[in-house]
């Protein structure tokens, strides 16, 4: 096989056959690569190759590493990272200083979507944003949280290993249920931290929008979008959503709307400049556009607002 190949997992027992383990005891979940498991023997190279992935997996960090990257600040990762991956994600092991691939953790739960199928689980793992987000936003787990994780995962594991009978699959999905529980109130957790240390997310984002507006780029570039807002402030949209929604309890597109009223009212106020020029001005490519908008947050179209 090529080194530059990409690989497409499938199934819980490719990922065992790839990390040189006999065949799993449950076909559709598994634990691998754990602290308490033998080391892993790999039977191709995973450094620095693109994977693509059809299960979910969740990987628990060892907390050895002395720093994490979290959007365009460093962290300190001694707690461990929780690092969540979706059926259709691709991701890239990195290799580190002297070549050794970081993909060494203190566990990784991997499971196939089927386990799930019909629960109000796979609905609920639909909805997680934590599974859309990047590398970078990983859950920073605090001890106790780290081990109340881990205590869940091992009993996953005891239970995947066990005879099957009637209720194995009612199980496991319960005990994946309360998995998900906690990782979302430790998500809250972080949350709440990170705003704290940033001083407010929102207070960045009306910084970020207000230099924007205020300067020649909506002309050229466009209206701000959340994708390009989370991007300036070190995010990725989904997790600039959620960090918003928990410190205001409006979504990143609300702020971005009440900031392109705000604007626009100013010049209305202030400039002799047409309802088209002030919608061009905005970055609106359509007039009518920016009045739909404009009357649905105001109660007024433009021009009637400018009087």
């Amino acid at each position: 096989m090529c080194m530059s190949e990409p690989i497409t997992i499938s199934s819980v027992a490719q990922v065992h056959a790839l990390m040189g383990q006999a065949a799993p005891s449950h076909p559709h979940i598994s634990v691998v690569g754990a602290a308490w498991h033998p080391p892993l023997r790999l039977t191709v190279p995973l450094a620095d190759r693109k994977i693509h992935s059809d299960l979910y997996a969740v990987s628990l960090k060892r907390g050895d590493e002395c720093w994490v990257a979290y959007g365009r600040q460093v962290h300190d990762a001694q707690a461990g990272t929780l690092l969540c991956l979706t059926p259709g994600q691709s991701f890239t092991p990195m290799a580190g200083e002297g070549g050794a691939a970081h993909t060494e953790s203190a566990w990784t739960l991997v499971f196939h979507p089927d386990l799930v199928a019909g629960s109000p689980l796979a609905a609920r793992l639909r909805d997680f944003g934590y599974f859309r987000y990047t590398a970078t936003e990983a859950l920073h787990l605090h001890e106790g949280e780290r081990q109340r994780l881990t205590d869940i995962v091992q009993a996953l594991e005891r239970e995947a290993s066990a005879a099957p009978d009637a209720h194995s699959k009612e199980v496991l999905v319960a005990h994946l249920e309360l998995f998900f529980s906690y990782c979302g109130r430790f998500y809250t957790r972080q949350f709440h931290s990170r705003t704290q240390v940033q001083g407010g997310v929102l207070a960045r984002l009306q910084r970020h929008l207000d230099e924007y507006l205020s300067s020649a780029r909506p002309r050229e570039e466009g209206l701000p979008t959340v994708a390009l807002c989370a991007k300036s402030l070190g995010y990725s949209p989904d997790y600039l959503s959620d960090l918003l929604r928990e410190e205001t309890g409006g979504s990143a597109r609300d702020h971005i709307h009440r900031a392109l009223i705000e604007a626009a009212k100013r010049r209305l106020a202030s400039t002799r400049a047409s309802v088209g020029e002030v919608a061009h001005s905005l970055g609106f490519e359509q007039p009518q556009h920016f009045s739909k908008l404009f009357k649905q947050k105001t109660g007024s179209s433009p021009g009637a607002w400018r009087g």
